[in-house]
């Protein structure tokens, strides 16, 4: 699985270039700056991109600006987003255009190298995957809207593990319930939100996203 880097610090892009290559993935190329990711990325087509939001020119959105740049000519190129602080305007502009699979981490998610990995492998296979704390930060934004209120506790739980990406299978497991308990929570939460239901779990999770967007 090939993989193209944007981080400006050496320090934590050396760490991931180790990280990422002690779990197989090859790096193509890892770069410091926003127009030498739109290069990488036009040049190598990577499997998936992982971005540093903050980098050089700018040192504001300038990685999330190539990132989203590159995918107008790699249309579907899995993008996962690394941020230091919780940003929901990040999340928006990452989910604004629909065109492949994204993923929204917090820096020191890095530290816990399997999950990390395992959420970089979602993203490439083109799954959705969304920071614990953004959803949080989403469900907050969202929390006086009437048709969350009429969600039950169980179906909250659902709601908040489904925006993380999380499939109904995986969901299950972390609740301990039959995948069927939580397809039935699944629809009822559509039902209640006005949402339309669907199979495939990344238009589910970006469909449940854009909604706490509002």
């Amino acid at each position: 699985m090939r993989i193209v880097i944007a981080e400006d610090l050496a320090l934590l892009r050396e760490g991931l270039i180790r990280i990422l290559r002690a779990n197989s993935f090859e790096v193509v190329e890892a770069v410091d700056n926003g127009p030498a990711l739109i290069r990488s990325l036009t040049t190598h087509r990577p499997d998936v991109a992982i971005v540093d939001v903050r980098l050089p020119p700018t040192f504001t959105d300038e990685g999330l600006r190539s990132a989203i740049e590159a995918r107008r000519q790699i249309p579907g190129l899995p993008i996962m987003v690394l941020s230091q602080y919780v940003e929901q305007i990040y999340a928006r502009e990452l989910m604004s255009d629909r065109a492949g699979a994204v993923g929204y981490l917090l820096k020191d998610r890095v530290t816990a190298v399997d999950q990390f990995v395992a959420s970089v492998r979602q993203v490439a296979t083109g799954s959705t995957v969304m920071d614990p704390d953004v959803v949080s930060a989403l469900l907050t934004h969202r929390s006086t809207d009437p048709k969350l209120l009429e969600l039950s506790p169980r179906e909250h739980e659902v709601l908040t593990l489904m925006a993380e990406g999380r499939s109904n299978a995986a969901i299950a497991a972390r609740m301990f319930v039959t995948e069927k308990t939580v397809s039935n929570h699944s629809n009822n939460i559509f039902t209640k939100l006005g949402l339309k239901p669907s199979e495939d779990d990344n238009r589910r999770i970006l469909a449940v996203l854009a909604y706490l967007e509002g």
